[in-house]
């Protein structure tokens, strides 16, 4: 057991290590345009955002034309990074059996001089599985409908732009740069995330910690907002308890268990990741994950809290190294 004197040492460190952390009331961040950024992203004219698709090019468009809105620089003078991708022939009404299609992506550049040059980058994949049927990954393979993926993951783009507009009103820009970037091919195996990983607009030295939202939109009855990687940065658990202190949720935080979305690309990257959901349910790569099962209000408080540790890593007072936690 610890003595009395080394934890309360302790707690002073930590909190000098956190005393820069702001958390403020985001007036920019609301249930209302939480809502409408995914009841656009989820509606049926999307047609479930199947890479190679309109509905997954326009939706791609959606997040540019924001992104361009707050402000977000490009790199190489375009917020889209396009590759091509592998679909078997004829599912979702792909005509080719590869696609081209695209990450977006944008930043923020960093308020110090020399940490402006250090990035952190907040995700969410913005693809979905189209109409389903036999070659996709839906749950009801027999059903041809439109996985319009409300909570999967137009949840996580919408608090993506949610978190864009807010950082883009603030007086006040964290000390790091901030890289906002939404991917697709998610579903056929981090796609997108991979190519990003493989072909970054920086040098990788400089990325420091990755967030990633991918189903945040069904915050449940007991407020529970999981994650996992928490410990691949210093501190990290700490901080994720602390930033719960004053968030209205009850977080469920593992140091490990990194999860198996975009974040994983950069783990094993040996980059820090912490990645957020809501947890999983019974319309989970279905036809029937809609709008109408979205807690919007929970969202607001989810993009809150995520928000607040974006800001906290971005204006971290000590290095932020990678640990392992395989």
């Amino acid at each position: 057991m610890q003595s009395f004197h080394h934890l309360k040492l302790k707690a002073f460190f930590i909190s000098i290590l956190f005393s820069g952390i702001a958390i403020n009331a985001q007036k920019g961040i609301d249930a209302k345009t939480f809502y409408k950024h995914d009841k656009y992203l989820s509606s049926d004219k999307m047609e479930g955002r199947f890479p190679g698709t309109k509905g997954n090019n326009d939706a791609a468009a959606y997040i540019k034309k924001y992104f361009k809105k707050y402000g977000l620089k490009e790199f190489n003078e375009n917020y889209y990074q396009p590759f091509k991708l592998f679909v078997k022939q004829d599912i979702n009404k792909v005509k080719s059996d590869t696609v081209t299609t695209q990450n977006v992506v944008g930043y923020i550049e960093g308020s110090d001089p020399d940490l402006k040059n250090e990035f952190i980058v907040i995700g969410a994949h913005y693809d979905h599985w189209g109409w389903g049927g036999k070659g996709s990954g839906s749950k009801k393979k027999e059903v041809i409908a439109i996985h319009n993926g409300a909570d999967d993951n137009a949840s996580g783009v919408s608090a993506l732009l949610c978190m864009a507009e807010e950082l883009s009103k603030s007086s006040i820009k964290p000390k790091r740069s901030i890289i906002f970037v939404s991917f697709t091919g998610e579903e056929e195996g981090l796609l997108g995330s991979k190519y990003f990983v493989n072909n970054l607009p920086v040098k990788k030295e400089a990325v420091k910690v990755m967030l990633n939202m991918d189903m945040v939109g069904r915050l449940n009855t007991e407020k529970q907002i999981y994650m996992g990687g928490a410990g691949t940065f210093p501190d990290g658990v700490e901080l994720m308890k602390k930033l719960g202190d004053t968030s209205g949720l009850h977080p469920v935080i593992h140091a490990g268990e990194v999860g198996g979305s975009d974040h994983i690309s950069f783990y094993k990257a040996g980059i820090s990741v912490i990645g957020f959901h809501t947890g999983g349910h019974p319309q989970y790569h279905t036809p029937e994950d809609d709008i109408d099962l979205i807690n919007s209000d929970g969202g607001a408080l989810v993009i809150k809290y995520i928000y607040n540790a974006l800001i906290a890593i971005a204006n971290y007072n000590q290095d932020l190294k990678f640990i392992n936690q395989d």
